[in-house]
């Protein structure tokens, strides 16, 4: 039998989540405070599992994992969550917690993370050293703004990849916060108090791209008139981003694949080796599957550069944190322009939430900063973006009628059978409604397109991979 330790202020949500477990494989013992963990796991050397809340009383659920990880860093940990913060699910990963969830819970994903857990003991690793303070201006700069599942995957595996010395492959669309991923990674990372440069490789030619990553000598061409360090040097023990990289020609590609191999190379014109310890982080907003197959990128720098992938969805994928961008850019440019904040009408994100954003979130951050110019009023109208709609005819739809209307049918199909499931599944009614809407939504969608999931992932405005992972899920076909 697995002894699970569960830490929770609220006890009917601990008993509720005991309840889903097989009372003969698991015993769980329940604490209210994170302040007694440590006591108890030194008392009680068996436990095989905590489930931590992040918000405790007295010490926080982070304070708590970093103690555990302290007297037993082999004990696998699920941090437990109400609020989700990117922030948090990162400094959870990176501490070594084995997985976080947030509330309300996918049932079948809580299981399964329990049974993985309780069979799972990882090598003890090291903690990466933390400076006793950081700069909150640049914490605020560089936050990935979001509570969407797929942004919190996303900080997950930033998490966990900052911790080692990995090399991370980040792809996605333009504006998406490529380069916010590799910050933060960089800022998790034991490089953190180094050096972070970053080169677009799409907006240098050749040339002057392997002058900029690899320096050159004095007289190496002409108007090489000085000594010039290029960025590997100046990011020697940091993290250098190498953005667009799908952009960089062959014989750079080649001399990358060096560096990454040997750590170490020559200026341009130069002799003399210079080595480096540099973290490369690669983005692309190009398949470079298809470049390899095209003959215009090396496949074995490609799976150099790829030891980890992450890839950031565009925002017409995760329209449930539109509004959150909106407001967090609001506050930004008042911030910026040292002017009030200005409100924003609820047509008006409702609007914005359907608008297709090409140039995702970098086209809504300009677009909201236009805005905050040039309104004349305290709050920003659907009129403030004219641009966004007149090439968006579809945000004339209603949400709000179209969402009543959706209630009231729904309300009907449910009115029936609320006894029975309040009879017999308390504590789960949420969990089995939400996943039996959600499954009939997908199997009606992949229907109506006979099958096909890129038009029913856009369509519904979720992620291919949501899509996949809601199939296998469900059982779909």
């Amino acid at each position: 039998m697995k002894k699970i330790l569960l830490v929770d202020d609220d006890k009917e949500i601990s008993q509720s989540l005991a309840n889903l477990f097989d009372s003969d494989k698991y015993n769980f013992n329940f604490l209210e405070d994170g302040a007694l963990v440590t006591n108890f796991l030194e008392e009680n050397n068996d436990v095989d599992l905590v489930m931590l809340d992040v918000n405790l009383p007295t010490l926080s659920g982070l304070d708590v994992l970093k103690q555990i990880k302290q007297i037993k860093n082999e004990l696998p940990v699920i941090m437990i969550s109400g609020f989700v913060s990117t922030e948090n699910a990162i400094e959870a990963m990176r501490e070594g917690a084995y997985e976080y969830l947030t509330k309300p819970f996918e049932i079948e994903k809580l299981i399964d993370a329990v049974n993985k857990a309780c069979g799972f003991h990882p090598v003890a690793t090291k903690r990466p050293v933390r400076p006793d303070s950081e700069d909150p201006h640049m914490e605020r700069v560089n936050e990935i703004i979001g509570q969407s599942p797929e942004i919190v995957e996303i900080a997950k595996l930033i998490g966990q990849v900052s911790k080692t010395e990995a090399a991370v492959l980040i792809f996605g669309e333009s504006g998406t916060g490529k380069e916010l991923v590799a910050r933060a990674i960089h800022r998790n990372s034991p490089r953190k108090n180094n050096a972070f440069l970053s080169v677009n490789c799409a907006a240098l030619p050749e040339t002057l791209l392997e002058s900029e990553l690899f320096g050159h000598e004095k007289g190496a061409f002409t108007g090489a008139y000085y000594k010039r360090i290029g960025k590997f040097e100046q990011a020697n023990n940091g993290t250098l981003f190498l953005d667009e990289i799908g952009d960089m020609s062959m014989l750079t590609q080649s001399k990358l694949l060096r560096v990454l191999q040997e750590k170490c190379f020559e200026r341009v014109g130069g002799n003399e080796t210079v080595n480096v310890n540099v973290r490369i982080i690669a983005a692309t907003n190009k398949s470079l599957v298809n470049c390899m197959k095209e003959g215009s990128f090396r496949v074995d720098l490609f799976y150099r550069l790829k030891v980890v992938s992450i890839y950031m969805p565009p925002l017409r994928e995760r329209r449930s944190d539109i509004p959150l961008l909106i407001d967090y850019f609001i506050k930004k440019f008042a911030e910026q322009q040292n002017v009030p904040e200005k409100k924003i009408s609820k047509k008006a994100i409702q609007q914005l939430a359907r608008f297709h954003w090409p140039g995702n979130v970098r086209e809504m951050e300009n677009n909201i900063h236009t805005a905050m110019v040039m309104s004349k009023n305290d709050m920003l109208q659907i009129e403030d973006f004219p641009s966004l709609m007149e090439s968006n005819p579809k945000v004339e739809i209603d949400l709000n009628t179209l969402q009543d209307d959706y209630a009231d049918t729904f309300k009907k199909i449910v009115d029936p059978i609320m006894p029975r499931l309040i009879s017999n599944s308390q504590g789960q009614i949420f969990h089995l409604l939400e996943s039996a809407l959600e499954r009939a939504i997908i199997a009606s969608c992949l229907k109506h397109y006979e099958g096909n999931q890129v038009k029913t992932s856009e369509t519904l405005g979720i992620s291919r991979n949501t899509l996949r992972d809601r199939i296998a899920k469900y059982g779909i076909y």
